[in-house]
């Protein structure tokens, strides 16, 4: 009578998290994200803690989210978890503008991204 589950749009020992509408441009959003690509998550969870960018303040809660639900929702264990994907996608722009010299208009774009990171639980080589 009801539909059928959606299949899992990832792997069996994988969790994903997604943060949409931050404002702050992809590439800078980039620069944090490329530091805990392929890190343990609590490295990757220190390293976001003591970064001096702030847009890394919501990256760690992504990340932490991403960890919650790899918990709660798949039954992975958090303590053999590492940040496997972390990418960043472009998402609208507003266009604002200030008034400039000679009655021309000089445009201010303010950009927004989105932020996907993607842990996977790997077993540790003893």
């Amino acid at each position: 009578m009801g539909k059928d589950k959606n299949s899992r749009r990832v792997g069996d020992n994988e969790a994903i998290a997604k943060l949409r509408m931050l404002r702050t441009s992809p590439q800078k959003l980039n620069l944090v994200a490329a530091t805990i690509r392929g890190r343990r998550v609590d490295n990757a969870l220190n390293v976001l803690t003591f970064s001096k960018k702030r847009i890394a303040i919501d990256v760690r809660k992504c990340l932490q989210s991403a960890i919650a639900n790899a918990e709660n929702n798949h039954n992975l264990d958090v303590d053999e978890l590492v940040v496997t994907d972390a990418y960043v996608g472009k998402n609208v722009t507003l266009k604002r503008g200030r008034p400039r010299a000679r009655g021309r208009f000089g445009r201010i774009l303010k950009p927004f991204s989105e932020l996907t990171i993607k842990v996977r639980q790997v077993e540790e080589q003893v």
